[in-house]
């Protein structure tokens, strides 16, 4: 997570040490803290952003709303982490981290295996209301919009670059391309589709992309 004022400072304690005034209080601020990250992608998928409040994220989440205020400064902010943290919790839940990028050697098959999982995760209900509500924020928030793409979208195109660049080591892929250019002839169409709904989203679809990417379009 961001180490920004954003994210909840906890109380702490020397180890070992037991508090005996009552409960530990930094474990009920991190409840607090994922009970309004859960009430915030509730809502954004019930009732879209617009209508998304954050007295209403804090009726959901069970706690004031000066809660909310006291750690974040915006809903948008709200939603912003907690949608990291969701991917942070698919990443687990796979196995691994969030952001991991397979290097089996064949680079086409690689670049079709990630594809293909990001299609499978933006079907996905649970990923796809915050992720369409940070987009379309971010386009009118600049604030927001810079902490989009640095926070999310630049770590996961920065394992692109560094998979076309060991691919460049091997010699499957030009040592004259610049892989940060590359990456965007697959990832963009797919980010365009999606964002637009300007036509189905398949795996089918991702790996022709790759397939155009790698190989032209120009007769040979």
């Amino acid at each position: 997570m961001s180490s920004d004022s954003s994210t909840p400072a906890a109380p702490t304690r020397p180890p070992g040490t037991a508090r005996k005034d009552g409960p530990d209080s930094s474990r009920r601020s991190e409840r607090s803290r994922h009970a309004i990250y859960d009430a915030a992608l509730a809502s954004v998928a019930e009732v879209g952003y617009q209508r998304t409040t954050i007295e209403g994220i804090a009726s959901r989440a069970g706690v004031g709303k000066q809660t909310i205020y006291r750690w974040w400064s915006s809903k948008a902010d709200v939603l912003l982490e907690a949608f990291l943290d969701l991917s942070e919790q698919a990443g687990e839940a796979a196995g691994g981290t969030p952001w991991e990028f397979p290097d089996t050697g064949d680079l086409a098959a690689d670049l079709k295996f990630v594809l293909r999982a990001t299609v499978d995760e933006l079907l996905d209900p649970k990923f796809e209301a915050p992720s369409r509500a940070l987009a379309a924020e971010g386009v009118v928030n600049a604030r927001l919009g810079e902490q989009f793409v640095t926070k999310l979208l630049e770590p996961q195109l920065q394992l692109y670059v560094g998979r076309l660049r060991s691919a460049q080591d091997s010699g499957q892929v030009r040592a004259d391309i610049d892989p940060r250019i590359a990456l965007e002839l697959f990832v963009a169409p797919l980010a365009q589709r999606w964002l637009q709904r300007s036509g189905p989203l398949s795996h089918g679809y991702t790996d022709t992309l790759v397939d155009y990417a790698l190989h032209g379009i120009a007769a040979r």
